[in-house]
């Protein structure tokens, strides 16, 4: 793992591809800066990364364990992987049996403390059982929350927003199809994309969204 496998994108924050610290060869733990609050983070393959067959990326919530001297609580959030090669993960919980853990999320960061983020690679099918699991849970919850607040909401004014989700999407095909250009292929016959390459695209994209903050909530072919 001497090169980059993934890379972060908190929202509002730089991209962050160097690991804080790597407890293992399959085991990377990313720290964040908490200096300005955010609540997602997009993960993703760099260009050229290829995981090992049947694996995936099983990524993790670190929070400071209550017992001093025990290792961190980890929380699990998703994973990325082949055929899913981004997604973007919701730090805070969605679940009343995790309320805590979203609290404990929210204080940490408005101490300034950074926020943890551990990536496993592990067995593609004991991630996607564990993804499923989440999504079950999600659901539960939205349709209970759902039921509850559609009498509250019945005469409030909505205004339409691109989900955090489709924001999300918009940026990873606005570095698709800068980065397309520069792709090369090895002499394995592995396509590849130069780093600096993904580094120019990021500078580009943080001047433009500082430019015009709302250019990705507008749609865009």
């Amino acid at each position: 793992m001497a090169q980059p496998l993934f890379g972060l994108v908190p929202a509002n924050l730089p991209c962050i591809t160097t690991p804080t610290e790597t407890p293992s060869p399959t085991s990377l733990i990313y720290s964040i800066p908490a200096d300005r609050p955010f609540s997602h983070v997009v993960i993703f393959l760099l260009p050229g990364v290829v995981l090992p067959d049947a694996t995936a990326a099983a990524i993790y919530l670190l929070t400071p364990p209550s017992v001093p001297g025990s290792p961190p609580v980890q929380r699990f959030l998703g994973g990325i992987g082949p055929g899913k090669e981004s997604a973007i993960f919701n730090l805070r919980s969605s679940s009343t049996s995790s309320s805590s853990d979203a609290s404990q999320q929210q204080q940490q960061q408005q101490q300034q403390q950074p926020v943890l983020i551990g990536i496993s690679i592990e067995p593609a099918a004991s991630v996607a059982e564990r993804i499923a699991e989440v999504k079950a849970a999600k659901e539960a919850a939205a349709a209970t929350t759902g039921s509850n607040s559609n009498s509250d909401n019945s005469n409030a004014l909505v205004v339409a927003r691109p989900s955090t989700l489709v924001l999300a999407q918009r940026i990873i095909q606005n570095a698709f199809n800068f980065l397309a250009s520069f792709s090369g292929t090895t002499a394995g016959q592995v396509e590849v994309v130069p780093l600096k390459a993904f580094e120019e695209w990021w500078r580009k994209f943080e001047g433009r969204v500082r430019a015009d903050p709302g250019f990705l909530e507008r749609a865009e072919n």
